[in-house]
């Protein structure tokens, strides 16, 4: 089988059923279909590129025309990388509560994201979208109705789970209540093609829209009038929204749907641990509740039972989420015990001796007084020019250089960053003779450096500082420097994140590099 594409899109789908053994009962052979093996790490890239391509095919979505969805984020991050290859600009819409960096893979990827309150739930995020669609002329993909998402899914997932159990059978197929396109779409082929197959749907202990029997009120369109009664803010993003989608509606009206099981929070939470601790596998918290599904199958499940579970995604998601609430940034007490165990690279000792300067591509640097006339030239004419008295001497990549190129951005402050390692500078060593003409004009080795109308300030932390004693404004205004005095800017929290976890610990004391 080839294994080059013309595009991103043809790798989508095609992902692995993966036996858990450690964590699966002794009896009972339990599967785990990873949908992180999409190429933007979830199901819905399926969804989005089902969705797109019959808009296309039925003229619904013309060359050029934005496209806009209401999304918990992996919709929405699917269609970004759908819309980005086939040159669709994207709007999507998502409650503030999602974690922030699905917004922020939404909009590396030239998206727009647009936030409603959590207070709305997704029935709000879905209101301005049908608005903002209905405003400006743009398609709207409505994915909890949009029968293409189904379609996709039984031409995808639903065979590849067929041809992957053809062998010896599937006994049971567990997912979750999310938009429903998997779960119609799959189940109805496993109906038809596998009737022995009984399906399990999983939702929140806490909000069982599904397994409460109500039906969802509907307008005359047949979207969703009102929040289902039943419905309460749970862990699982992605799962469950407010209302019953018409999607999963169909698949339950079709008698598809042989059991709910609602599943605890804090068992999605310990078992996407344990997937990453004793199977290797990374999934976020809807993941590690649909496994807590699929658990409970197998403990009533005939012996010899086989049972595959849906797991939709990554856990990189939930990075910002309670999930990692646990995960220290900083070492913990037995990694530092651990680094004692050594003498070298220890932040509890300093290495007897200076260290010796270095150019800024690595080589030793020559004495401060062996600089020489051009770098020195070049040094003075950087600190001196007028029409840019704001001057940074930096590396590309430092990442204390970032943090000031950062709060300059926020305060709006033109600057020159003169970076001693760029190719620019790489000809005859420039870059590392005019660090070394630079630390022998101020008596500091590290970088960055920033001056201010000729004046030295210091590094990063000397910045923030000369910022939050008000120094930094007088010496702006002075060099006759436009900025930003609106904001209520705490400089510490631009540090690296690294950083912070030590800040913390020794009263704001940072190094530059």
């Amino acid at each position: 089988m080839s294994r080059r594409y013309e595009s991103i899109l043809e790798t989508i789908g095609r992902t692995p059923a993966v036996r858990i053994r450690k964590l699966g009962p002794d009896g009972v052979k339990l599967y785990a279909k990873l949908e992180a093996f999409n190429p933007m790490a979830s199901v819905k890239d399926r969804l989005a590129l089902g969705v797109i391509e019959d808009a296309e095919r039925r003229g619904l979505l013309k060359p050029g025309q934005t496209v806009i969805e209401a999304t918990s984020g992996n919709t929405g991050i699917g269609l970004a990388m759908v819309c980005a290859s086939k040159g669709y600009p994207l709007v999507v819409t998502m409650a503030e509560n999602f974690s922030v960096e699905r917004r922020k893979l939404l909009r590396f990827f030239g998206a727009k994201v647009v936030l409603t309150p959590a207070a709305e739930k997704g029935s709000g995020m879905l209101i301005k979208a049908e608005e903002l669609a209905e405003t400006h002329g743009w398609f709207l993909c409505r994915q909890f109705e949009n029968e293409a998402n189904a379609e996709m899914h039984s031409r995808t997932t639903a065979q590849e789970i067929l041809a992957d159990f053809a062998d010896g059978g599937l006994d049971y197929w567990v997912t979750g209540s999310g938009t429903g396109g998997t779960l119609k779409g799959v189940a109805r082929v496993l109906a038809a093609e596998s009737p022995q197959t009984k399906v399990v749907v999983c939702e929140p202990d806490n909000a069982q829209v599904l397994g409460s029997g109500i039906s969802q009120q509907r307008n005359a369109d047949g979207s969703p009038s009102a929040s289902h009664p039943h419905f309460r803010p749970h862990l699982m993003q992605g799962w469950s929204p407010d209302f019953i989608p018409r999607l999963t509606e169909a698949a339950l009206d079709a008698r598809h749907v042989d059991r709910i099981i609602p599943v605890d929070g804090n068992e999605a939470l310990r078992l996407s641990r344990a997937l990453a601790r004793e199977e290797g596998i990374f999934t976020g918290i809807s993941g590690g509740a649909t496994l807590a599904g699929a658990l409970e199958v197998c403990r009533t499940a005939p012996a010899g039972s086989t049972v595959l579970c849906m797991l939709p995604d990554t856990g990189e998601r939930y990075l910002s989420t309670m999930l990692f609430e646990d995960i220290p940034e900083d070492m913990t007490e037995e990694e530092v015990a651990l680094s004692r165990t050594t003498p070298s690279a220890r932040f509890d000792s300093v290495a007897p001796g200076a260290p010796a300067q270095q150019t800024a591509n690595g080589a030793a640097a020559k004495p401060a007084e062996e600089s020489d006339a051009e770098a020195t030239a070049y040094l003075a004419q950087a600190i001196g020019d007028p029409t840019e008295p704001v001057v940074m001497f930096a590396l590309e990549w430092c990442e204390f250089c970032w943090s000031v190129r950062r709060f300059f951005a926020r305060l709006q402050i033109p600057y020159r960053s003169v970076d001693l390692d760029s190719v620019a500078l790489q000809a005859d060593d420039l870059g590392g003779r005019i660090r070394r003409a630079l630390n022998a004009r101020t008596g500091c080795v590290t970088i960055p450096q920033i001056f201010v109308g000729g004046r030295f300030i210091g590094g990063c932390t000397e910045l923030f500082e000369a910022y939050e004693d008000g120094s930094l404004r007088a010496l702006l205004s002075d060099a006759k420097v436009t900025f930003r005095t609106d904001l209520d800017l705490n400089p510490k929290e631009l540090f690296p994140s690294w950083v912070q976890p030590r800040q913390r610990q020794h009263s704001g004391e940072a190094q530059d590099a």
